[in-house]
């Protein structure tokens, strides 16, 4: 197994850089626990200072490698879906082109995996984190207000089947050609929390190599419900496994983070690669999508 990737590997998170490159603003499905912002303070996935180009995206690559040596992974992380967004491809064609020695990596809800698992093959991508908290619908549907697939929109139960069977084929097909498959859990109280497990057996027989259950953020539909305490979180790992392995180390980091993440506090990176003014402007969560 390959690894040297500091949200794959425990010794590499102390030890690699990662930069999130935020060129991927759209997004096709709402999670209901997802609030996205350009310009916020706060350290959590769906924020970025600013949405910027792929030619962009090169420029901060290359300053960031000078400001820190021991970045070796190019990522895509948001601030929406990577494969929703034309810019994805691009910049890792820029990143291929200019640093082809650096690993390639991309965050995805999975609607659109399966499509796009031979573009990202020929761009050289070589792990994928996918985000999944339900492999019942009925439980997904608690979760997923809005899926957008093929020109239409799903809403309840519809969207939230179509979503998991993209997921599932998009994790057992990337497994299969060679990708290093990472699961990224969200655990909900009262909504998934007694449906993990369940989850971890099904990501484990569709082929993924490691599951990352990830606290509630309390934010959106869900901003009334407590975060998890992290006995809960200690717990429902322990449960987990035996069953595939477990990764906890996880920041939950910004759409544009830069550093070596076992670094804390790990923001001098991202402010020296973003040399802008912070200030707080939050936006709906659809206020990104360009349309």
């Amino acid at each position: 197994m390959w690894l040297a990737h500091p949200c794959y590997d425990p010794e590499a998170h102390f030890q690699i850089g990662r930069i999130h490159l935020p060129v991927a603003p759209t997004c096709n499905i709402r999670c209901g626990y997802c609030v996205r912002s350009v310009g916020a303070l706060e350290n959590r996935p769906g924020i970025t200072q600013e949405v910027i180009r792929p030619s962009k995206a090169l420029s901060r690559l290359k300053q960031a490698l000078t400001l820190e040596p021991r970045i070796q992974i190019a990522a895509v992380a948001g601030p929406g879906d990577p494969l929703a967004n034309e810019a994805t491809f691009e910049t890792f064609a820029l990143v291929k082109e200019y640093f082809p020695g650096l690993t390639k990596c991309l965050s995805t809800n999975g609607l659109l995996l399966a499509d796009k698992l031979p573009l990202l093959k020929e761009l050289g991508v070589n792990y994928l984190t996918v985000t999944l908290n339900a492999v019942n619908p009925e439980i997904g549907e608690r979760i997923y207000t809005r899926v957008m697939w093929k020109g239409h929109v799903y809403h309840g139960l519809e969207g939230a089947r179509i979503l998991l069977e993209r997921q599932m084929e998009g994790i057992y097909q990337a497994s299969r050609m060679g990708f290093f498959v990472k699961v990224n859990t969200v655990f909900i109280p009262g909504i998934n929390s007694d449906h993990v497990v369940e989850i971890a057996r099904e990501m484990r027989d569709a082929g993924a190599h490691i599951m990352n259950i990830m606290p509630l953020i309390p934010l959106g539909i869900f901003s009334g419900l407590p975060s998890p305490a992290p006995n809960e979180i200690s717990r429902v790992r322990a449960q987990c496994l035996p069953i595939i392995n477990q990764w906890y180390l996880c920041k939950q980091c910004r759409a544009d983070a830069a550093g070596v993440p076992g670094e804390e506090p790990g923001r001098e990176v991202q402010q020296e690669a973003c040399p802008y003014p912070y200030t707080t402007v939050n936006t709906a969560p659809c206020a990104l999508c360009s349309h």
